[in-house]
């Protein structure tokens, strides 16, 4: 299998704007496991994932979801990065600082590399 022509041109094009339904929240007692599969999907479906999570232990979550997401991908020759950033959210009428991990397809590997 030509690993470049087996990522969807659907998931290449999509462009990373936010999509509410391609957003994952994280918290500290998430599963790494069960987010990793939930990233491969929407990755596999829509090329790009938000991940957001509050806090040090959602964010170790969150990035070690995406490290097994990784995983998941390679066998369809699709590789993953993403860019993190701040953002600010009202939880109980306080500010709160957050993370967001933009997730999207990096580029294709080669069959030989798997």
């Amino acid at each position: 299998m030509d690993c470049i022509s087996s990522i969807g041109a659907a998931a290449m094009s999509q462009s990373p704007e936010y999509d509410p339904d391609a957003v994952l929240k994280v918290a500290a007692q998430s599963h790494p496991n069960a987010i990793a599969g939930a990233i491969a999907g929407i990755i596999r479906s829509r090329g790009h994932v938000e991940i957001q999570a509050i806090g040090p232990g959602a964010i170790n979550q969150a990035i070690k979801a995406v490290a097994v997401a990784r995983g998941y991908l390679r066998p369809d020759c699709i590789e993953i990065g993403f860019i993190p950033s701040f953002f600010e959210v009202t939880i109980g009428g306080q500010e709160r600082t957050a993370m967001r991990l933009l997730v999207e397809v990096h580029t294709a590997i080669a069959q030989d590399e798997i």
